[in-house]
């Protein structure tokens, strides 16, 4: 009986030092996070695009996700482990390597929106997308040019393209394009757009292209990077998304050759893993 006592006696020390250890975790991961804070975080996804962005109020959008559920490696490094929500979801257009991991997304997270451009597939994988799509029960949005998405009071993403029906269009040329702006300091995020489209919506508007960072078009591919394009963004950073040792030999040599001589610092998820930035809204760093 004694002995019984005695181990009991234990009990009320383990359940304070578990509450204890509890309580360190959650403020570890509330002090973690940086107030009145943008971030974005380019995820390392192999051969694909992937971009994660929290505002400052903690507003949470997914664009694209990869061709498979490592996204959910990535995310899972980036929000506590008890989050499973997500705001918004943006499919940029119907390829694989973009919606494939999407998958997963909507099968973990519950997803309030989901924007894309309307135009569609017929591959497996497109179809699959589609039904998460419909079984997560989400508001469904087709981007079109002139939409502002308000994310929270200052923060915003502004839809640059499609302006027509995508439906009938080539799959990259489709691709939703949108401008992630917070305070003084912008993203500008491309899918796979071919210069074409770079071209054409620069010389629709050459003000709205212009941006602190540039998510490289189509994973460095030559079909994208339009000089013109790239002038008219002007920006500080640029990110190459793209798998290691891939078989369409992204980036090409043409493309990071064109941001070295226009002394853009540049970065990509091949070399770099998750890249990761913040921002203040009057200036933007990278932090990982």
């Amino acid at each position: 009986m004694e002995s019984i006592k005695k181990h009991l006696s234990y009990i009320p020390f383990y359940i304070i030092c578990s509450l204890t250890i509890s309580t360190i975790v959650i403020w570890s991961i509330a002090l973690s996070a940086s107030p009145d804070k943008l971030k974005v975080a380019f995820l390392d996804v192999g051969q694909g695009d992937s971009i994660f962005i929290e505002t400052p109020s903690g507003t949470q959008v997914l664009i694209d996700g990869g061709y498979s559920s490592s996204v959910l490696r990535e995310i899972g490094k980036l929000v506590p482990f008890f989050d499973r929500d997500i705001d918004i979801v943006i499919a940029t257009h119907p390829d694989g390597d973009h919606i494939g991991g999407l998958i997963s997304v909507l099968d973990r997270f519950e997803v309030d929106m989901v924007v894309e451009s309307g135009n569609e597939s017929d591959t497996d994988l497109y179809l699959d997308y589609r039904e998460a799509v419909q079984d997560e029960d989400a508001v469904l949005i087709l981007a079109r040019k002139g939409m502002k998405i308000f994310l929270d009071e200052n923060t915003y993403l502004s839809v640059l393209f499609p302006d027509r029906d995508a439906g009938g269009m080539e799959s990259n040329s489709a691709s939703v394009i949108v401008r992630l702006v917070y305070g003084e300091t912008s993203v500008l995020l491309t899918g796979d757009s071919p210069d074409s489209i770079e071209e054409y919506i620069t010389y629709m508007d050459p003000k709205s292209v212009k941006s602190t960072i540039l998510k490289v078009g189509h994973h460095g591919s030559k079909t994208s990077s339009s000089p013109l394009f790239v002038s008219a963004v002007s920006p500080k950073y640029a990110i190459i998304s793209a798998g290691e040792n891939n078989r369409y030999g992204h980036p090409h040599q043409e493309v990071t050759q064109l941001f070295n001589d226009m002394e853009i610092v540049t970065f990509s998820t091949y070399e770099d893993g998750t890249i990761v930035f913040e921002s203040d809204g009057k200036d933007i760093k990278r932090v990982k």
